[in-house]
């Protein structure tokens, strides 16, 4: 298992931006799939970006072109660069990892951090 902890989450106008980090500790992160997952009260998790280990990348529609995932194995840490930030960008952030296999349902990760929470005013 691998441990996850989010930081870099906050408040923030709308136009503005935020970078969330995601660390891992237990086991490297260099095998694993990482995905950023965000909830808001009442709705499902959803995806918003995903890397595997080699880097290629996947983002939710609502997304593309404001966020960036990235990952440093050297620092066993990936990271979401989130610009253009909207209202309803608001939710709690969740970085998640899984082995090998890029996917994209919440349910397809087994090892969660517990979330960062990012809030976008207008």
């Amino acid at each position: 298992q691998v441990q996850l902890v989010e930081s870099g989450g906050g408040s923030v106008q709308a136009g503005g931006s935020l970078t969330l980090s995601c660390a891992a500790s237990g086991r490297s992160l260099k095998d694993y799939v990482i995905g950023w997952f965000r909830q808001v009260p009442g709705k499902e998790r959803e995806v918003v970006a995903v890397i595997s280990a080699s880097g290629t990348t996947h983002y939710a529609d609502s997304v593309e072109s404001r966020f960036t995932i990235s990952r440093d194995n050297a620092r066993n840490s990936a990271y979401l660069h989130m610009a253009s930030l909207k209202p309803e960008d608001t939710a709690v952030y969740y970085c998640a990892a899984r082995l090998v296999i890029m996917l994209f349902r919440p349910s397809d990760y087994d090892n969660w951090g517990q979330g960062t929470q990012v809030t976008v005013s207008s």
